[in-house]
């Protein structure tokens, strides 16, 4: 008896992948092993980017705190100390976004702390 393989099933997950590989350069986007293992790869890639992204945008929140810090006569860390001090429960992605667009409040925060 000859061997029975599922044909359709086969030919459709590969179809899938190489589906998600449109637009890959050269053999990544249609030879199939190659394909499945740049698909693969991007898959451990995405995974660990999602978690990098919170720590490069909590860097860039703290780098504009200190620069609009600054201008006001404080470093980033004694800012922070006093803002801790005086009882002032504020996170840095919204410090960071009143020290970009609006710099009046920022100021307001910070004579409040000094």
């Amino acid at each position: 008896m000859p061997r029975s393989v599922n044909h359709v099933a086969s030919r459709a997950k590969r179809k899938r992948i190489l589906k998600l590989t449109r637009g890959y350069f050269g053999a990544r986007k249609n030879v199939w092993t190659v394909a499945k293992n740049t698909w693969e790869k991007g898959l451990t890639y995405a995974y660990r980017d999602r978690r990098n992204k919170k720590r490069n945008f909590r860097a860039l929140w703290i780098q504009r705190i200190n620069a609009a810090a600054r201008q006001e006569g404080l470093s980033y860390s004694v800012f922070m100390g006093k803002l801790t001090k005086a009882g002032i429960e504020i996170n840095r992605k919204v410090l960071a976004d009143l020290a970009m667009n609006n710099p009046e409040a920022f100021k307001a925060i910070v004579e409040k702390v000094k």
